[in-house]
């Protein structure tokens, strides 16, 4: 009984720690920080503390559904995963070239009088465009769906599967939260014209992930026409 149990640890270890490990590259918390700090300039400390737990909160979720049910839900609706892959590719190459045309804003004055949301503005905000697609997009989806579905024939029974799947994406929400929460301090210790540098980075390679996902969904579409061989 012991040895089944220290068996059954192990697993779930091992499988929490390969879900991390392949979403996190996806997620990138750390080259999104820079753009989650452009995009709520205007507001308070406080306020972007609550952005991140609630960005986190809901990329946990977001992870797990994906997960979990995210197999059925295409096929309720009768959506395949290339077609995700190509809308969502699509949003996120707009908000992308959206962050690379915008100007550079050097205003002392709204910096001095950082913006407060309401709740419900809040959770909107948090969801998207903060959420979703810059944090948990049309990528990380895709492969979350993919990895539970190879979780639930790999891993065993099911609730080994759905405890390795809840650790997993709690590991990936506190690495946003931690890196949302400390976007500010990092401009502070790197500078603004440094992180100015970095969110330009940051957006094209954003851009680049969009058209890398695009076209994954034009082959994966290609190549259930028969027009094209999988790569």
């Amino acid at each position: 009984m012991e040895t089944h149990l220290t068996a059954y640890i192990l697993t779930v270890v091992k499988s929490s720690i390969l879900i991390l490990s392949t979403l996190f590259p996806i997620v990138n918390p750390l080259g999104g920080s820079p753009i989650f700090l452009n995009l709520t300039r205007d507001y308070s400390t406080e306020t972007r503390t609550l952005l991140s737990r609630k960005i986190a909160l809901n990329g946990f979720f977001v992870l797990i559904a994906s997960m979990i049910i995210g197999t059925h839900i295409l096929a309720f609706f009768g959506i395949s995963l290339p077609v995700v892959q190509v809308g969502g590719g699509l949003l996120v190459i707009t908000t992308a070239w959206a962050m690379l045309s915008h100007p550079e804003e050097h205003s002392p004055v709204a910096k001095t009088k950082p913006q407060n949301l309401s709740r419900k503005d809040l959770s909107t905000k948090a969801f998207y465009p903060l959420t979703l697609p810059l944090t948990v997009g049309p990528g990380s989806i895709s492969v979350a769906i993919t990895v539970g579905a190879n979780e639930h024939h790999t891993v065993g029974p099911d609730l080994a599967a759905l405890v390795s799947v809840v650790i997993g994406s709690a590991l990936v929400a506190i690495t946003i939260y931690l890196s949302y929460r400390s976007a500010e301090r990092m401009e502070e210790l790197l500078g603004e014209t440094a992180m100015n540098v970095i969110l330009r980075l940051s957006s094209f390679i954003l851009l680049c992930i969009g058209v890398q996902i695009v076209w994954n969904g034009v082959n994966g579409l290609l190549v259930a026409a028969g027009l094209a061989t999988h790569t």
